[in-house]
Order: C-alpha cells, then sequence, then structure tokens
C-alpha cells in the first residue's frame, strides 16, 4: 500500500493550492525537529514534506492521483516498470531543504525571535503553531518589527532558546538518500547503473534553476543489501550552504523464487524422494540461479 498524501497532510482529494500550503505550513512548523522533540517527529516532518512537494507541483498531483505513489515513482505505470534505469521522481529526502525553501529560511523560529524590543519578557518559550499567523510562506510577519494581524501566541512548557547565537559559517546539509534496487542476477554478476539526480543550480545573479544530471554507478558482484555509494556535494545549491551529498543505498528486488541472507541464498521448495537422493537436490536449486551451463566450484 502507497503511501496516503492527502491523509498526511489532512485533507480531502479535492483540496485547493492554499489548503495545501496552509497544511503543510501547519505541519511543518509542529513536526519541525528543532522544535518538537518527540521520537516520531522528524519522520513526520519528512513525510509531511514529501506529501507537500507532490501535491504542491500540478503534473506530480496528476500522476498521482491516477496511479498512486507506486505510479508516480515509476514513471506513471502501476507495475514499477519504466523500460529503462532512470527514475522520473523521488523524494530528494530533505525536509530542512523543502522547509528552507517554503519559508525562505531554514530556521525561521529564529528569524521571528529576532524581533527586538524586548517583545517578550521570557527567554524561554515556545509557541502554538495551531494557530496561523504566517498568511503566506514567511509574509504574515510583514516588516521584522510588525507581527500582521491575526497574530496569536500561545506559551507552552517545550523550552525554544531565544539567545542561541546565530552561526555564519558554512553548514552542510543532511545527506539525501535514494534507494537503489537491484536484483539477484545483477547482484551475482555485477551491473552499472544509471541514475539521474535533480538539484537546484545557484546562478551567477543569485537565482536558482533545476539541473538534471547523471551518474554511473558500478555494482559490485557480491555487494551487500545496505551498501552505500556516495556523490559528494551533489545536493541542492544554496547560499551559505555546503551542498549535501547524494547517497544511493543498494537495496534486495524481491525474487519470485530466492531469498538471499547475506552470503547465503534461501530457497524453499517442494522435492520428490528421488530429488532430495544423492546430488540431485543440489544440481536442482544450482540449475535453478545459476543457469546449467555454470559450473560449481
Amino acid at each position: 500500500m502507497g503511501k496516503d498524501y492527502y491523509k498526511i497532510l489532512g485533507l480531502p482529494k479535492t483540496a485547493s493550492e492554499d489548503e495545501i500550503k496552509k497544511a503543510y505550513r501547519k505541519l511543518a512548523l509542529r513536526y519541525h525537529p528543532d522544535k518538537n522533540k518527540a521520537a516520531n517527529a522528524e519522520e513526520k516532518f519528512k513525510e509531511v514534506a514529501e506529501a507537500y512537494e507532490v501535491l504542491s507541483d500540478k503534473s506530480k498531483r496528476e500522476v498521482y492521483d491516477k496511479y498512486g505513489e507506486e505510479g508516480l515513482k515509476s514513471g506513471g505505470t502501476r507495475n514499477g516498470s519504466t523500460g529503462n534505469n532512470t527514475f522520473t521522481y523521488q523524494f530528494h529526502g530533505d525536509p530542512r531543504a523543502t522547509f528552507a525553501q517554503f519559508f525562505g529560511s531554514s530556521n525561521p523560529f529564529a528569524s521571528f525571535f529576532d524581533m527586538g524590543d524586548n517583545l517578550f519578557d521570557k527567554n524561554v518559550f515556545d509557541l502554538d503553531t495551531e494557530h496561523d499567523f504566517f498568511s503566506s510562506p514567511f509574509g504574515g510577519l510583514g516588516s521584522r518589527h510588525g507581527l500582521g494581524s491575526g497574530f496569536r501566541p500561545s506559551f507552552r512548557s517545550h523550552s525554544f532558546n531565544v539567545h542561541t547565537p546565530f552561526k555564519k559559517e558554512k553548514q552542510q546539509d543532511p545527506p539525501v538518500e535514494h534507494d537503489l534496487y537491484v536484483t539477484l542476477e545483477e547482484i551475482y554478476s555485477g551491473c552499472v547503473k544509471k541514475m539521474k539526480i535533480s538539484r537546484r543550480v545557484v546562478q551567477a545573479d543569485g537565482s536558482s534553476r533545476k539541473e538534471d544530471k547523471y551518474v554511473s554507478i558500478s555494482i559490485k558482484p557480491g555487494w551487500k543489501s545496505g551498501t552505500k555509494v556516495t556523490f559528494q556535494k551533489e545536493g541542492d545549491q544554496a547560499p551559505g550552504k555546503i551542498p549535501a551529498d547524494i547517497v544511493f543505498i543498494i537495496r534486495d528486488k524481491p525474487h519470485a523464487m530466492f531469498k538471499r541472507e547475506g552470503s547465503d541464498l534461501r530457497y524453499t521448495a517442494r522435492l520428490t524422494l528421488k530429488q532430495v537422493s544423492g546430488n540431485m537436490r543440489e544440481a536442482f536449486i544450482y540449475r535453478k540461479v545459476f543457469g546449467s551451463g555454470l559450473k560449481k566450484d
């Protein structure tokens, strides 16, 4: 069962563009890991970002509404087969990048607190994000000292340090991870996968544009599931940020007959008494995966 992006954002399938933005704004602020220390906050934050990335894009939403998550990530088909080794859409894996692009800052909390004039008496406080005090992506605050209409702060017991100094040095975003599924036959013989990386590139004038880049991954025979292949600093570019590393994680594609367990293969078969006797059982299984033209060492 694929992910229900509408359910994640708490929206009906008829939701408008403004309703999608409003839902993401509220949930992203609620589950931001810098603010919410619950054990599941990080995962919720990522799910909300992925749902927004899809539903806020007209073309992605159209494919998702028709084929679901599986069809969206396989180029508009139900069975996941596209006929080549490239993927059309894959969530970039960095919810903070989505957050920063939406709010215009990776930490709008800091921008909000830095209003001066001793606006609040307490040094440690928390905002109730159930109130929609952003009328647009961070536009509801107006000027630096303007709170905008409808702002209703609510203070709770969670701590947030207002006086944390802002660090000017460049920081690198967390790695963006993608699962790369390979068949048992590909792991046995080795193969080369050509993958497409889509990222935002900063222009000389400060604007950004989307850039697609193809990378080749040489998968060696016997690589275990979980093996990581890293392309350093190939993530989205942003002013004052070091691009994130792009990481592909090797995963086993389910096989119709065999299950890989480390360096072993597990196969459950129904054999006749004749097949079980002598070496026939061993030869029978070996031919099924490696073919009759090979000899076993």
